[in-house]
């Protein structure tokens, strides 16, 4: 990064580069030393100050919020099983529940985004997050739920340090616990999309990682939480490459029905792909991203809007819109998932709020350069 700010400064230097990009490396500077606060927009949009946004759900969850709450105060894993069992098997919302859960008790000791602890981004449970999971396993060990947390839990901890010596120790106890999730709920598509990771984590032969998607595909075959797992393996960073990304998100989203957010998704390995000095705005304005961003524009229009993985698309699309510079459509999508940052690309930060927060103010700043301001942006 600090090159890539050298190279920017030195082509401004030299007249290429224009005010807007300047104004973008100049806020990204600021991400980059966690002063959220100096890039916070104006109150009078009603975005939510950057000290309050909630590192840990991509968009809101009250039922889930409130068992986060419950399990913090009491260490009782008991609200959380109530919750997974009050949650259908193909629910997306039951995988992305039971991510949020798992991830609350592996980072249950993290520090907020400032340095210190807070309401905002503490996971349940302080330092003793974990606990309260491992008793729910052994108090109800055939608890659909718990298996399926449990296993997203060794998932967490192995991806954590993917050099560690237990990486793949752990991971094998992840696939052993899926298997037995497998059982406790024969129908569920969550323990094999959970082993989608494990199995890219262990490097599974192409064979092998194609037959466990299948059974995926055979429980539920446009579940978009599940193609979003999936698409890393195929990905050049872990075991494909461009091409299989692209041939994996083109197809599902040919094939997606009606209402379905799979239209969205090749957006997410246009992300995957991006060279790393993308800052340069003809990039955005490729006719490669443009067409993602309208299938993922697409998607969300006729996807239902309470769709529990809308919130994903959401964050993604205000990244790229910021960056194309189209201000107003990165507002609007602002406004539906302002207040919960935990999804990509800021959940890749150390300081996930901080670069949301610059993000944010980029749009409002671009918004208002462009003869916008909190009274004519139309309602949501």
């Amino acid at each position: 990064m600090d090159v890539l700010l050298l190279l920017l400064a030195l082509l401004a230097f030299a007249g290429v580069v224009g005010y807007p990009l300047l104004r973008r490396r100049r806020a990204l500077q600021q991400a980059g030393r966690g002063m959220a606060a100096a890039a916070d927009p104006m109150a009078d949009y009603g975005f939510v100050p950057a000290e309050q946004l909630d590192v840990r759900l991509p968009g809101p969850d009250p039922e889930l919020a409130e068992t986060l709450a419950e399990i913090a105060r009491t260490q009782d894993w008991q609200p959380a099983s109530r919750l997974l069992a009050g949650t259908p098997e193909g629910d997306e919302r039951r995988w992305q529940r039971v991510q949020t859960l798992a991830g609350a008790a592996a980072f249950a000791a993290a520090p907020a985004q400032d340095g210190a602890p807070g309401p905002h981004t503490d996971a349940p449970g302080g330092s003793r997050g974990g606990i309260w999971l491992r008793t729910w396993r052994s108090e109800k060990p055939k608890d659909s739920g718990g298996a399926q947390t449990h296993a997203q839990f060794l998932v967490v901890q192995a991806l954590r340090d993917p050099g560690s010596q237990d990486f793949r120790m752990i991971l094998e106890e992840a696939r052993t616990v899926c298997q037995e999730a497998r059982l406790l709920a024969p129908g569920s598509p969550v323990p094999y999309i959970i082993e989608l990771a494990v199995a890219r984590g262990l490097g599974d032969r192409r064979p092998d990682y194609e037959e466990l998607w299948s059974k995926v595909v055979q429980r539920a075959p446009h579940h978009m939480g599940a193609h979003l797992a999936a698409l890393p393996y195929w990905s050049e960073k872990w075991h494909g490459s461009k091409e299989d990304a692209d041939a994996f998100t083109e197809r599902a989203a040919a094939g997606a029905p009606a209402k379905s957010l799979l239209p969205a998704l090749p957006l997410f390995s246009v992300f995957d792909h991006l060279p790393e000095a993308n800052m340069v705005r003809s990039l955005f304005q490729s006719a490669v991203v443009e067409r993602a961003i309208e299938g993922a524009h697409y998607a969300l229009r006729q996807a239902p809007a309470d769709h529990p993985v809308a919130p994903h698309v959401r964050h993604l699309l205000v990244w790229f819109l910021v960056q194309a510079e189209r201000y107003a459509e990165a507002m609007e999508q602002l406004r539906h998932v302002d207040g919960h940052v935990g999804a990509v690309p800021w959940s890749y930060a150390a300081q996930p709020a901080a670069v949301y927060a610059t993000y944010r103010a980029l749009a409002v700043d671009g918004w208002e350069s462009q003869g916008g301001s909190p009274a004519t942006l139309p309602p949501s």
